[in-house]
């Protein structure tokens, strides 16, 4: 019996042995370098805080298996392609570019990495290895726009917005259609930047646009100079906002109504768990808020509990598919009627350019 105990200890032992062995001699299989690109300086919120938040999760949920990189301030154009090739020629082998402009430069980058998978973020072109991926904003931007009807004293918002592109107008004429739901007579005046990012700037056309008569601000832009000037504003106007990327009530605290929040976290970790498996292929996400892609932060406390009570019955309706913010008669703000009845299908809304009903003014020509 005691022959027998001892051949089994011994067989353990022996096992035990090869199994530390074969662990070294088989190392661990390397991570998965991901790089990230940043139009502006991550900061404390807005646009590239979210992305960057997006990416924290990512790490968090994959831990060892992923290695990230962040480069924020990358301008548009030939920096962000000198970015993207560093990133890839490093051994990144999946990249996601952030911002618009980076578009072209990504595609130029991809050609010549194929091994590489890159996500673009609403971009409106892809490769066998460039995939694009996008948020329904328009949905919480119509949602912001009829807490905004219900907000406003004076029925005109202001609306600070970078540049003319379809997702910035689609987010323009959804808070216009959602405002004049609540109030039929509300205008939303716009002021352009022609920039994504530039602080003073924001500051600037937000006062503008309070001195025009806007006592609701929101912005398409990626600083909290926003919601900062309606906080500064909010005690001798009474300006509130509803801020945009971020919940901005520690810019805000008195101001803000609301915020439309971007969350990537989830996204960004089935895309590298992809990666890691294989299985990425390059098609085009535009997810909406039962994705989970974009939110409403709380509301203010200042909020009625009717007017919250029907934004976020709209907000259900949404989400269940029972309602869609392009629905029914559309009218421009010329008068004429760009949609007679149904609802406006994607491939119209992706190349949105036109304003509706209540916007004032015009889009800046080419």
């Amino acid at each position: 019996m005691f022959k027998n105990l001892a051949r089994g200890l011994l067989a353990a032992m022996l096992a035990a042995a090869a199994a530390s062995s074969n662990a070294q001699t088989s190392p661990a299989k390397p991570p998965l370098k991901v790089g990230f690109v940043f139009v502006s300086p991550i900061g404390e919120a807005g646009w590239t805080y979210q992305h960057n938040q997006g990416r924290l999760a990512m790490e968090k949920a994959l831990g060892a298996r992923v290695q990230t990189t962040a480069i924020e301030a990358v301008a548009e154009g030939a920096d962000s392609e000198r970015v993207m090739r560093d990133l890839a020629a490093q051994g990144h082998t999946l990249i996601f570019a952030t911002s618009f402009g980076y578009l072209d430069p990504a595609l130029r980058v991809a050609a010549d990495f194929p091994q590489v998978s890159f996500e673009h973020a609403g971009g409106y072109k892809t490769a066998k290895n460039l995939n694009t991926y996008n948020a329904r904003y328009y949905e919480a931007r119509y949602l912001a726009g009829l807490l905004a009807g219900k907000s406003s004293k004076s029925g005109v918002a202001g609306y600070v917005a970078g540049f003319p592109v379809p997702e910035v107008i689609q987010g323009i004429n959804a808070f216009a259609l959602g405002m004049r739901a609540a109030n039929p007579q509300a205008q939303v005046k716009v002021l352009w930047l022609n920039t994504w990012f530039d602080p003073a700037r924001e500051r600037e056309a937000a006062v503008t646009l309070i001195n025009q008569g806007a006592d609701v601000l929101t912005n398409h832009s990626g600083s909290s100079a926003v919601p900062q000037t309606a906080q500064a504003h909010f005690k001798s106007k009474g300006v509130r906002v509803i801020a945009y990327q971020s919940d901005m009530s520690r810019f805000a605290p008195d101001a803000q109504l609301t915020a439309i929040t971007h969350q990537w976290g989830a996204y960004y970790t089935r895309v590298a768990e992809a990666v890691l498996k294989g299985s990425w292929q390059a098609k085009p996400v535009w997810g909406g808020m039962k994705d989970g892609f974009v939110a409403l932060a709380p509301f203010s406390s200042s909020v009625p509990a009717d007017v919250a009570s029907l934004v976020k019955k709209r907000e259900a309706d949404i989400v269940a598919g029972r309602f869609h913010p392009f629905s029914g008669q559309l009218n421009d703000n010329a008068g004429e009627v760009r949609q007679a009845t149904g609802v406006m299908d994607d491939t119209t809304l992706a190349g949105m350019n036109w304003f509706v009903q209540g916007v004032v003014g015009s889009l800046p020509k080419p």
